[in-house]
């Protein structure tokens, strides 16, 4: 339970219709080897049983507090709500289907109070269906390993530019101070959202530390239903590209020109190839024409940047370019 000097932490976990997956979620929760922690649970308006699996679980242990929003806002709006509310040092953020590895906050809370950083990320995985009912965790993929490992403590983008591929919100623990200083909040009514976030943080931050260990599960869902498996939609597609667009201009603006050429990177390597795999069967020319005009854009802007990219990559971005 929480310690008598208060809890170091408020994890934040908004949910909309997560029934299926809140009790994993809040089991992680409860099983962190480090106590010391209080939850801010927003239900984003769900019409299945999540409002009664929080309230539940703030029933039961007074470390949990549920807040409800009255009609659904999205990812960005049920997490500023509940940032509103947070009187604790640190905080975090945990998505209602995915689960915390049981020394997460623990590995992520140490770091940040023996560094003094404004905040720590770590490393996740996908958690995949086993098709048995279960699930497996996936392997460290190339580029959040290259974020997070080996670790590094109290490094800048400047010296560690490809940490800016690690754009997740729940992955990392910050100070609270750091999100007032800095005027850190999520976009509203934009899926994506917290790519702009981690990408403001850090442009603001005046150092943050990497952890190579695997802290969080990001669960693929079955039925297909989360932002990421939703990616061949059209409007979908233009959130996730605006979003990109967005975090690369933050540090431009800033004047951070290596990080914005790593980052340049990352995209041609991680997100143009998957994408175009999407494109190529795609019904709709629109969808073709909207990745096209961004790679193009993307690229003239990258410069040396482009230079790292393997065969595969080399080949998704030149068919993107020309549509």
């Amino acid at each position: 339970m929480s310690t008598s000097t208060g809890p170091a932490v408020t994890v934040i976990v908004p949910g909309f219709d997560v029934a299926d997956y809140a009790d994993a979620a809040l089991d992680s929760l409860r099983a962190q080897t480090r106590a010391d922690w209080s939850a801010i649970l927003v239900d984003d308006a769900s019409s299945d049983a999540t409002a009664d699996i929080f309230d539940r679980a703030a029933a039961q242990d007074p470390r949990f507090r549920v807040v409800r929003a009255p009609a659904r806002g999205g990812l960005g709006a049920a997490r500023n709500r509940a940032l509103d509310l947070v009187q604790t040092p640190y905080l975090g953020f945990l998505d209602a289907d995915d689960v915390l590895i049981p020394s997460a906050l623990e590995r992520l809370l140490g770091v940040l109070e023996r560094t003094g950083s404004d905040f720590a990320l770590g490393a996740y995985v996908r958690l995949r269906p086993d098709g048995h009912g279960g699930y497996t965790p996936g392997p460290v993929q190339p580029w959040v390993a290259a974020a997070t490992a080996p670790e590094r403590l109290a490094t800048t983008i400047e010296d560690h530019p490809e940490a800016t591929a690690n754009v997740v919100a729940w992955s990392k623990i910050s100070r609270t101070e750091f999100w007032h200083r800095a005027h850190l909040r999520f976009p509203e009514g934009r899926l994506y959202e917290d790519q702009l976030v981690a990408q403001q943080m850090y442009a603001r931050a005046r150092r943050f530390d990497t952890i190579p260990d695997v802290l969080v599960h990001w669960r693929v869902r079955p039925d297909g239903s989360s932002i990421t498996q939703r990616e061949a939609q059209l409007d979908v597609l233009r959130d996730c590209l605006d979003a990109m667009d967005a975090g690369l201009r933050v540090l431009e603006d800033t004047g951070h020109p290596r990080a914005a050429r790593a980052r340049v990177g990352q995209i041609l390597r991680m997100d143009i190839p998957r994408l175009v795999e999407l494109a190529r069967a795609h019904p709709d020319p629109a969808y073709r024409r909207t990745l096209g005009a961004f790679t193009r854009e993307i690229w003239d802007r990258g410069a040396a940047s482009t230079s790292g990219l393997d065969d595969a990559a080399n080949a998704a971005v030149s068919a993107a370019r020309l549509w």
